[in-house]
């Protein structure tokens, strides 16, 4: 009877046996099957946040060239997106001869862009005053002074009146009067004629 009872016992546990298996194996494959998923989903989500990163790098900053009627003329670099006003801010603010109208300020800028102000006296803004005039006591203001006005000087031809406008765009204002002898082409020589006829004010 005993006999009979183990042998029953074994037959169970030999069918059993492979259930069992079957069962471990498959807890197995499911976990490992889940882990993978776990790390495919994550790998997904990396991927999705570098995108904005990447957006970000490219979108870095523009460079742009300052100068006329502003206190520091150069070449600065802003945001992206920047407005003129940034640009202005970015090179001092204004002067006082500058025509804060004559330029749009709102405007976007763009990489490698020039902004120019112009002054008062270049665009006719200040009142009373023409383009080509000089101040009471019949001096020119080598700062403001367009083209025209200052070729009405001794000796300043169309050439060096642009001359002079160049110089004054790429380093600011002059100083003094005598800092127009940085000017190329303009020596004590030519200074000498034109001294009591300028003014730096």
């Amino acid at each position: 009877m005993k006999n009979s009872r183990r042998s029953m016992t074994r037959r169970v546990m030999v069918l059993l046996f492979p259930v069992l298996m079957l069962a471990a194996g498959g807890c197995g494959s499911y976990s490992y099957e889940r882990y993978t998923a776990a790390e495919e989903a994550e790998s997904i989500f990396d991927a999705a946040d570098a995108e904005p990163l990447s957006a970000q790098e490219e979108a870095a900053a523009i460079c742009v060239y300052v100068c006329g009627a502003v206190r520091k003329s150069g070449v600065y670099t802003l945001d992206a997106g920047a407005r003129v006003c940034d640009a202005v801010a970015a090179a001092g603010g204004l002067t006082e001869e500058a025509d804060e109208t004559a330029v749009n300020q709102a405007k976007k800028l763009d990489d490698g862009e020039q902004v120019t102000i112009p002054a008062k006296a270049e665009t006719g803004g200040e009142s009373g005053v023409s383009a080509g005039a000089g101040n009471a006591a019949g001096r020119i203001n080598i700062n403001t002074a367009d083209r025209d006005a200052l070729m009405t000087l001794s000796g300043i031809g169309e050439v060096k009146a642009a001359d002079i406008i160049a110089y004054r765009e790429a380093h600011g204002r002059f100083q003094k009067k005598e800092d127009i002898m940085q000017v190329p082409g303009i020596k004590k020589t030519l200074y000498a004629k034109i001294e009591e006829q300028i003014e730096a004010g």
